[in-house]
């Protein structure tokens, strides 16, 4: 039996995948319906390679049988995995540092009389993948300004993908995670772990303590209730086609306080019709500035 289930496994392990034209419709007709996500056909190859990794640990021989899987109602779990096996979870602490810099001498200025005379701030990193982006936000915030317990400023953190969701949560980051990020930074906002085989840092409990993780998708019910005063989107709507974008857009701009801010990623734009509301205000940076009569037109 043992011999049996060996050369079983040795032939899952060297039969060649093939994902066929079939196959990877069905495929990116599950990404779109669960998570909004596009993938055009010139995108098979990197749809065969990730997954077919998937299929290897699962024991499954074929794509059909995988498609099935995801498609019943017993296979919920397996569509999350196929849209985090889909979208790519790569990011880095200040990444795109323009906006930080952007947050650091106009924003948080602005934002700290708003604190000072009572008032709250919320700040939403919405794909947040790893988490080094709302600590860095946590991070410029705390180099900024001097915060004091009366304060009421926080940062939202969300992610379709439970898994990084919780990484980030830990705060936990290895030496090539940390890469550029500067030596001051890296003393003042992280300690070192030690008795690890691995060189690891923590991120500091007053970094932490500003930023709350959460799962969301983004095309599912928001249920934050409060509006905004900058949300950071930055390479995700990359990944949802133009209606979805024009759905995305008109969201976060009900989603925005007036004067708000959006930052997005380098290769993203908001879409002409919405720019009246959400006006350009440097590189991949728009503010919010609500004209009268144009919410109920659109």
């Amino acid at each position: 039996m043992i011999g049996t289930q060996h050369k079983s496994a040795t032939r899952l392990r060297t039969r060649k995948l093939e994902l066929d034209d079939q196959a990877f419709t069905r495929i990116a007709n599950i990404a779109y319906k669960e998570a909004g996500l596009a993938i055009s056909p010139s995108k098979s190859a990197m749809v065969h390679t990730r997954v077919a990794r998937r299929l290897r640990k699962l024991g499954i021989d074929n794509y059909d049988d995988y498609c099935a899987l995801v498609e019943s109602p017993e296979g919920l779990d397996e569509r999350r995995e196929l849209v985090a096996i889909l979208t790519t979870n790569v990011s880095s602490f200040f990444r795109e540092d323009h906006h930080f810099e952007k947050l650091r001498s106009e924003i948080l200025p602005q934002l700290l009389g708003k604190l000072q005379n009572g008032g709250r701030v919320r700040i939403w990193s919405a794909g947040c993948s790893n988490g080094q982006e709302p600590y860095s936000i946590a991070m410029t915030i705390l180099e900024e300004l001097k915060l004091e317990s009366s304060h009421d400023i926080k940062i939202l953190a969300t992610d379709i993908n439970s898994t990084v969701v919780d990484f980030a949560r830990s705060g936990i980051y290895d030496a090539a995670m940390l890469a550029g990020l500067p030596e001051n930074r890296l003393a003042t906002f992280l300690e070192k772990i030690d008795h690890v085989a691995e060189e690891a840092w923590r991120i500091k409990p007053e970094v932490k303590s500003l930023v709350s993780f959460r799962k969301l998708n983004l095309l599912e019910p928001w249920p934050m209730s409060g509006k905004f005063d900058v949300i950071f989107c930055r390479n995700v709507v990359i990944y949802f086609d133009l209606n979805t974008q024009k759905n995305l857009w008109k969201r976060f701009s009900n989603s925005l306080e007036h004067n708000g801010w959006l930052f997005l990623g380098h290769s993203e734009r908001v879409s002409d019709e919405f720019l009246g509301t959400l006006i350009p205000a440097g590189m991949t940076t728009y503010r919010h500035a609500l004209q009268p009569g144009l919410a109920e037109e659109m």
